[in-house]
């Protein structure tokens, strides 16, 4: 007879108790214009999956495109700028 091993460990390891820090909620906050961008750049290549892609889909994405890598430069030089003693960038 085999004994039946619980999963105790694995069901408690994220446990209410573990929620985010605070600098965690930071950070996921200044990454918010990022994810956003992210998701309308992915939102813009769904709608091209099942058909040939039209002159505004290409326009729809390289505006989505460019707003993301706008989103990543601007968390970049915000980040950049923090770091940097006396606020020189």
């Amino acid at each position: 007879m085999n004994p039946i091993v619980t999963v105790q460990d694995a069901v408690t390891a994220f446990a209410d108790f573990m929620e985010p820090t605070d600098a965690e909620l930071d950070a996921t906050e200044r990454e918010m214009p990022v994810i956003l961008a992210d998701v309308d750049l992915l939102d813009a290549y769904i709608t091209t999956l099942e058909r040939t892609p039209t002159e505004l889909d290409n326009r729809r994405i390289r505006r989505a495109r460019r707003r993301a890598l706008a989103a990543r430069l601007a968390l970049l030089n915000q980040d950049t700028g923090a770091s940097m003693p006396g606020g020189a960038a």
